[in-house]
């Protein structure tokens, strides 16, 4: 466990240093401020316009600083070769990529929150001075908790997509690990047409592929739940438990299959 720890603090330590990170946190930053201005333009829906765009920009940057770093965080060790000094120390393969990732999840955790953070601060900036009646054509108060538990379920959806990057580049290349990736991402938010695919085809063969991408991709779509927060609608938290447990032994499947796989590669 302690050399888990330490690698895990080197890589969010190398995380932090990346230009990259930096700059996808701005930008998100900055669209939460201009979903400010977005939401003038609209009476009465801002409030709204804000939320959508605060929680979307909160998951897309997220997913580009797991996607982009997390393919980063093996292949640079091996293209620099110091992927032989740390394998050299008393730590196995699997250590290695349980602390990488673990690394990872931190720096998304920080993250997360400071766009959550900005958002909350945006909506408090939006709504300061106006009068307490006009919550009442609000569909869910400006600074609803219930929020957080949206930007929740997208840091374990994100936790999820940087286990699949993880996998991926044990053993590819960055650009293929990015692309499936992205790939398996955006699959992933539409397996329920997997799932009901036989009632739109006449093949029974590709019924049965279908159904069985079905269970084996991950279902992502179960962790959006934005909309349902923006417009009031109760999220309860035994949702929120079930979706976390599957993400959890979907996680842990990814992570021994990564560690597999990257303890039998030759870098020689």
């Amino acid at each position: 466990m302690r050399g888990i720890g330490t690698i895990a603090i080197n890589a969010f330590r190398e995380s932090v240093r990346d230009k990259v990170l930096y700059n996808l946190v701005l930008f998100a930053l900055l669209l939460m401020a201009s979903s400010f201005l977005i939401g003038q333009l609209t009476a009465g829906q801002d409030v709204k316009i804000i939320k959508d765009l605060g929680l979307a920009a909160t998951s897309i940057f997220g997913l580009f600083i797991a996607v982009f770093i997390g393919i980063g965080l093996v292949s640079k060790e091996v293209e620099r070769r110091s992927i032989y000094s740390l394998l050299a120390k008393p730590v196995t393969r699997a250590q290695v990529v349980l602390g990488k990732y673990c690394g990872l999840t931190l720096t998304l955790a920080v993250n997360v929150s400071v766009m959550a953070l900005a958002l909350y601060v945006v909506l408090a900036a939006m709504t300061w001075g106006v009068p307490p009646d006009a919550n009442l054509g609000w569909e869910a108060p400006p600074l609803d908790p219930a929020m957080l538990k949206a930007v929740a379920l997208i840091f374990v959806e994100l936790m999820l997509v940087t286990a699949l990057a993880l996998f991926f580049s044990t053993f590819s290349s960055p650009m293929l690990s990015a692309a499936l990736t992205f790939g398996l991402y955006v699959v992933g938010h539409f397996s329920g047409d997997l799932r009901n695919f036989e009632q739109v085809v006449a093949s029974p063969t590709a019924a049965r592929l279908a159904r069985g991408l079905y269970w084996v991709l991950p279902n992502l779509a179960q962790f959006d739940v934005k909309n349902d927060v923006v417009h009031g609608l109760h999220v309860s938290f035994r949702y929120m438990a079930m979706t976390s447990a599957y993400a959890a032994v979907y996680i842990a499947m990814l992570l021994a299959m990564a560690s597999l796989v990257f303890s039998r590669r030759d870098f020689k």
